[in-house]
């Protein structure tokens, strides 16, 4: 089967042909202008100091996440005004419900984690993101092409009139998140919140989907704009981060001032010693290069743990989790366990604080049924096989964060942080550790997503801009954008799982292979 989105295994049966599907609507996908795509000024000798000099790489990956926090601060009135939205819309008993894409559906499904654990009205929240709960565990990215599924996802959801749809897209441009948003305006005289982190003045002039969802009364935005990510177009990193802390102070902080809070967690962070993480990337990095799988083991903060092992996979075409009785090799370079789960099921339950949400689309993808999520096991008792490996611990010990990694051992203080802030310290922790052990690994190259694997349109559109941009460093800037388009198609037909589309793409133009 061949290494691409959903959409295109749908539609088209030989490479020539998805290319030119893709080439058909590939202008409402050309987003590399936009800021969350673009590359950070102050990282571009990221994957260079990963591997010699990692005290510099954390405290440069630190101060973007800092920038980054004191642009919310700047937001704190709209995150107010969504406070008082989201309260109005509880005490008139209704509902809020949550929506997201990739990074973005992942927090939300965290913040929804985080409500339920909440002593009553634990039902009054609803998350879901494209994909179905599987996405949390297994990245389904083709499903954030269709503004369709986001509608029929909404209403399968049980979405009614004056309930109120928030609604996460770091781009401002995901159709799935946009069709969910506008079919809540339809229904629900409660107007929706649609929360992204590019400029409206950006976002309007190149994307029509946007400016549709902007102009129209029925529908409030709301821009969180940080700048760059960390790493080119990486948004799991600073973009999902104030977004996970907005529209989480709204949900679950109804009772203080945004900008008091916002300050709070930024003196946390600036006060929060990153650098402990140092050995542990060179443990982790050294396990990967020995062939050996590292197990992350959790109790307190699974949900994070694994929104961070999940998301690896697409930004650095990494293995996805293995199923049981599924196919025995290639195997995910990490796993994860929930230590005190019983079972399979109870690991599932434990993890989402709730029951599994499947969606059962079996018309569309055989991945959202209820079967292939009960196909995963992490529970203790999951067979690891013969392979080497070692376990990382990582849960709430006292009032703090203990991480526990062959023979190193970490504390990081909470200091009576509430559990959305620790979340987020450790979010901010292992976006770090697992970004500098993927550059440790060569998987990216200054700070561009050379390994990025393209699942949607909007990663094939990523994809071949890398390439490009590698041919220009090489001396070959002349490959047009539709012939790097064609060839990458044909490399995702014979590209091997857990290896790089992009610079397959790359290697085959400057050895002079025809584009196709």
């Amino acid at each position: 089967m061949p290494r691409c989105g959903t959409c295109f295994r749908m539609t088209a049966t030989t490479h020539r042909e998805r290319a030119l599907e893709f080439l058909r609507v590939a202008h409402m996908f050309q987003l590399g202008e936009l800021p969350t795509e673009q590359p950070h000024a102050a990282t571009r000798g990221l994957s260079r100091w990963a591997r010699t000099d990692l005290a510099r790489a954390v405290s440069v990956l630190k101060d973007v996440d800092m920038r980054a926090l004191e642009a919310l601060a700047g937001h704190a009135a709209g995150v107010d005004r969504l406070t008082l939205a989201v309260a109005e819309t509880l005490e008139r008993g209704k509902r809020i419900f949550l929506c997201g894409c990739g990074a973005t559906g992942r927090l939300s499904l965290t913040l929804e984690f985080l409500w339920r654990a909440r002593p009553t009205d634990r039902d009054r929240v609803r998350s879901f993101m494209a994909g179905g709960d599987v996405a949390l565990v297994n990245s389904l990215e083709g499903f954030e092409d269709h503004p369709r599924y986001g509608a029929r996802h909404l209403e399968q959801m049980g979405f009614a009139d004056g309930d109120l749809l928030i609604s996460c897209t770091e781009g401002g441009e995901t159709p799935f998140v946009i069709g969910a948003t506008e079919h809540a305006a339809r229904i629900s005289s409660n107007r929706p919140y649609f929360l992204y982190c590019n400029p409206d003045t950006e976002l309007s002039r190149r994307v029509d989907r946007f400016r549709r969802v902007h102009d129209n009364p029925d529908i409030r935005t709301f821009c969180l704009f940080v700048g760059p990510m960390a790493l080119a177009g990486s948004t799991r990193m600073q973009a999902s981060t104030v977004l996970q802390l907005a529209v989480g102070l709204a949900l679950l902080h109804p009772d203080k001032p945004a900008r008091d809070l916002v300050e709070e967690f930024r003196s946390r962070v600036r006060a929060a010693d990153f650098s402990f993480v140092i050995p542990f990337i060179e443990k982790e990095s050294d396990a990967y290069r020995a062939d050996n799988q590292v197990i992350y083991r959790v109790r307190d903060y699974g949900i994070t743990v694994f929104t961070d092992t999940t998301e690896r996979s697409p930004t650095f075409s990494l293995v996805p989790f293995g199923r049981r009785n599924g196919h025995p090799a290639p195997r995910s370079l990490c796993h994860v366990l929930l230590e005190e789960a019983r079972d399979p099921a109870d690991a599932l339950f434990r993890l989402l604080n709730r029951a599994p949400r499947s969606l059962n689309w079996r018309d569309v993808d055989p991945r959202t049924t209820d079967d292939y999520l009960r196909g995963f096991d992490f529970s203790p008792g999951m067979r690891l096989g013969r392979q080497p490996h070692h376990e990382f611990h990582i849960h709430r010990s006292g009032d703090a964060v203990a991480f526990r990694l062959a023979g190193l051992a970490h504390d990081l203080p909470l200091d009576d942080a509430p559990p959305l802030f620790g979340h987020l310290l450790l979010k901010q922790v292992l976006n770090i550790h697992s970004t500098l052990v993927m550059g440790r690994l060569g998987r990216y190259e200054g700070n561009l997503m050379t390994w990025v694997t393209p699942t949607n349109h909007k990663l094939i559109d990523r994809a071949a801009r890398y390439v490009r941009h590698l041919l220009a460093d090489a001396g070959r800037p002349g490959t047009t954008y539709e012939q790097v388009v064609h060839r990458l198609f044909a490399e995702m037909q014979t590209t091997p799982a857990g290896e790089s589309v992009v610079l397959g793409t790359f290697r085959s133009l400057l050895n002079g292979h025809r584009p196709l």
